[in-house]
């Protein structure tokens, strides 16, 4: 079975009325139950704060910088996820549609890679048959 990441976005000035944060909490909490009983749950948690609270760590050199706030400049930012067990996209999706009336708000859907090395650079070598180098960080 493969599992997915079931991403909640939120709009950085986006803010959930009291009456809508209890509303999602107590869908989240019967989804939960939901996927549980079903064997598709893994895990899933609410991150704290918007972007403000991320911090980006990037090697330089044999230095480390460290940027407050997210990777990209978006007006939008990773809220929350689960991690969940699906036969196929298809389950998976199914699960994203009850996510996303539980939270009112849009779930990206991304399954984990779950090969290995061999597979990484045959991808690779389909993706381009000639060497490149790792982006700049």
């Amino acid at each position: 079975m493969t599992q997915y990441l079931l991403a909640l976005y939120m709009a950085d000035d986006f803010h959930y009325s009291p009456e809508q944060t209890q509303q999602v909490w107590d869908g989240v909490v019967a989804l939960n139950d939901r996927m549980t009983d079903a064997g598709a749950f893994v895990f899933q948690d609410g991150l704290h704060g918007g972007p403000e609270a991320a911090t980006v760590v990037r090697q330089s050199g044999d230095d480390f910088v460290l940027t407050d706030g997210p990777y990209a400049e978006t007006k939008e930012h990773l809220a929350g996820f689960w991690i969940i067990n699906a036969a196929d996209l298809d389950a998976a999706l199914e699960w994203a549609k009850q996510a996303t009336v539980a939270c009112l708000r849009p779930i990206e859907v991304r399954p984990f890679f779950d090969g290995d090395l061999e597979d990484v650079i045959d991808i690779s070598r389909t993706l381009d048959e000639t060497p490149g180098e790792l982006p700049a960080q």
